[in-house]
């Protein structure tokens, strides 16, 4: 395993700047990355270097529409996978749907409403930390039923690994693993580092992603104002949104027990379920 600080230095590589595949290989088959076939952006946030939760539990990743046999195989068997959580809108389910898996449980839940377009002015000034605070604040909010269906999870069945993914496993999944960190007590260096690591994890499908984020954001081109810094990826804009968190609900343990109902008691048995073996 890399150490922390090596991980950060690249992964704060410019997005246009490409990372090799001398320099991302080694990183993409080493925790807290795992190599599954098909798929990319996977890792086990109990691998992260200083990460207070268990490994071998809690999983993040990017879409999994492609994933092959092989790729099935360490899901199903070697990571066992017992239950998949899809944060996608119904139209990039529609386009890519997860394949079945054997004795795993998939779950979807209709969000409170659709994503909106991301606001490219938002993004110009700065590195785009006012358009990141203000898109991933809405992350939360929309997405917050499936939030509440993975910390009952987490609270009621541990010994039950479980995944988390998006389309790129990147920003929508990015908010909850730093939700599920932040609950099981992980420092603000360990959760950015988690955050900036999808810089690398998605750099074998970089272009691809590129293009996916000019859909999305109805750019006119890359060189649209507010687009490169909304591309990027950095400690800045990770920080302006826990800012507007803390600002906003008083903090992530106080929005999942104010917002989502979970009690003392359950905030207590989920840190225990995701640090303890």
């Amino acid at each position: 395993m890399a150490d922390a600080s090596a991980l950060l230095k690249l992964a704060s590589t410019d997005v246009n700047d490409e990372i090799t595949p001398e320099q991302y290989a080694p990183v993409l088959t080493s925790p807290p990355f795992i190599f599954v076939d098909g798929t990319f952006n996977t890792r086990d946030l109990g691998l992260l270097p200083n990460t207070p939760l268990r490994a071998g539990f809690a999983y993040r990743s990017g879409a999994l529409a492609r994933v092959t046999d092989n790729g099935r195989a360490v899901l199903e068997g070697k990571l066992g996978i017992r239950r998949i959580f899809d944060l996608r809108s119904p139209e990039e389910r529609a386009a890519a749907p997860d394949p079945r898996f054997e004795g795993v449980e998939n779950t979807w839940i209709q969000s409170t409403r659709p994503d909106s377009t991301p606001d490219l002015n938002h993004f110009v000034a700065g590195e785009g930390e006012d358009g990141y605070r203000e898109m991933y604040l809405e992350v939360v909010d929309v997405y917050r039923e499936s939030w509440r269906a993975i910390l009952e999870h987490v609270r009621d069945r541990p010994q039950d690994p479980f995944l988390v993914h998006c389309t790129a496993g990147r920003d929508r999944t990015g908010v909850f693993s730093g939700l599920l960190l932040t609950l099981a007590g992980a420092s603000q260096e360990t959760i950015a580092l988690d955050y900036m690591l999808s810089r690398i994890g998605t750099e074998p499908v970089r272009l691809m992603l590129l293009q996916f984020a000019m859909a999305g954001t109805k750019a006119s081109s890359q060189d649209q104002p507010g687009f490169y810094n909304l591309i990027n990826l950095r400690t800045s804009s990770w920080n302006a949104f826990v800012d507007g968190v803390n600002k906003e609900y008083g903090g992530f343990e106080q929005f999942v027990s104010e917002q989502l109902g979970f009690s003392k008691e359950d905030l207590a048995k989920i840190r225990a379920n995701l640090t303890n073996p």
